[in-house]
């Protein structure tokens, strides 16, 4: 078996519990962030590349991780966003006609501290029980005083803005430029699936900077705007929020995705909260309350808009429930083409369920064309 005498490892919780493993392949090193997991079966590289999972330990709860490789095309963005991987069992060896490589060498091309051997059945228990925490996962065993000293000086997640950190610096267009409607998209995290799914619906995006003003989105003179995904606390984007209230107060059709529906609902004064160890996983049923009927969604988020706040906003409609907790999934804006969802309809675990989501906002735009 390759690599026989692995490194051993540790999980240091903020709360002083200590889960043990050892180090994937040769790498060596220590990773700090907010521990999380994941209940996905597949879908691990669109995970670790997903830019809402910046800064976060993903715990993966599927018992093989790397069996099929990874693929170019899956890549959900530049690079890998996770701050660091805890698994069972991970695949130095993969079986798939259309993979590009291991995910062992993508891990290390990317630099990335991971850890198996880890009884994740148990560690997801503990994290479930008593909520996603910073952690520390570390081959320096011997050293256990000074990383929890050092994880003491982790920010927490709440009040933390991270869009930033994971935001094009630069504008930039992507799809056809003589498609049918140009869209204005927010980048607070955007996963290039996204981009594809409105692409191939006859759309040409330019996406912006996280702190870009409504002028600056404006001045590609859109169709519509977007709202993307993220990672971190909504409260602190407050140019984001600005931008918000203004794109509502240009009656323009307006689609947020996750931390993008959680700005939506900052821009008209419903306020967010931390959750007690959030949404992640491809199998979260949700009532669309318009329709009855119920979808299979992929969700990762780990803040959620004030129920309550939102029930009694006189401009605000519910128009989507989580079935397990009954928090919000999805709200509209009463006489304005504006809408947004707490998951992701372009992530297809339905497969289909959610994909409508983009039509409906493709025929609030061809609405508000015909009204001009």
């Amino acid at each position: 078996m390759k690599y026989q005498t692995r490194k051993k490892a540790l999980i240091l919780l903020a709360d002083g519990t200590i889960f043990h493993g050892k180090a994937v392949g040769g790498k060596q090193g220590t990773a700090f962030g907010e521990v999380c997991f994941n209940t996905g079966m597949t879908g691990y590289q669109e995970i670790f590349t997903d830019p809402s999972y910046f800064g976060q330990l993903m715990v993966t709860t599927n018992a093989h991780i790397g069996n099929y490789g990874v693929n170019n095309q899956e890549a959900e963005s530049e690079g890998v966003k996770i701050a660091g991987l805890i698994c069972r069992n991970f695949s130095y060896n993969f079986s798939r006609d259309l993979a590009d490589d291991s995910l062992e060498n993508f891990l290390n091309q990317n630099n990335l501290l991971a850890i198996s051997d880890v009884d994740t059945r148990a560690l997801v228990g503990y994290i479930r029980d008593n909520g996603a925490q910073n952690a520390v996962i570390s081959t320096d065993v011997e050293n256990i005083e000074l990383l929890k000293k050092q994880l003491a000086e982790v920010p927490q997640m709440k009040g933390l803005e991270l869009a930033s950190k994971v935001s094009t610096k630069e504008p930039y267009f992507f799809g056809d430029e003589n498609a049918s409607y140009k869209i204005s998209a927010l980048d607070i995290g955007i996963k290039k699936n996204i981009l594809r799914n409105l692409s191939k619906r006859d759309c040409y995006i330019k996406v912006f900077p996280y702190n870009s003003s409504f002028s600056e989105l404006s001045s590609f003179n859109p169709d519509g705007y977007f709202l993307s995904n993220g990672p971190g606390d909504p409260e602190p984007l407050h140019q984001a929020i600005a931008t918000a209230k203004d794109i509502l107060a240009s009656n323009k059709p307006l689609f947020g995705i996750c931390l993008g529906h959680q700005v939506l609902a900052l821009a008209n004064g419903i306020s967010t909260f931390k959750m007690h160890n959030g949404h992640r996983g491809i199998n979260h049923p949700i009532k669309n309350l318009l329709t009855g009927k119920g979808e299979i969604t992929s969700q990762n988020h780990g803040f959620a808009i004030d129920r309550e706040e939102t029930q009694q906003h006189p401009d605000v409609e519910i128009t989507h429930v989580h079935l397990n907790d009954n928090t919000v999934a999805g709200i509209r804006i009463k006489n304005k083409p504006v809408f947004s969802v707490q998951y992701h309809p372009e992530a297809s675990p339905g497969p289909h369920d959610a994909s409508y989501l983009f039509d409906q906002f493709i025929e609030n735009i061809k609405k508000s064309i015909a009204n001009v």
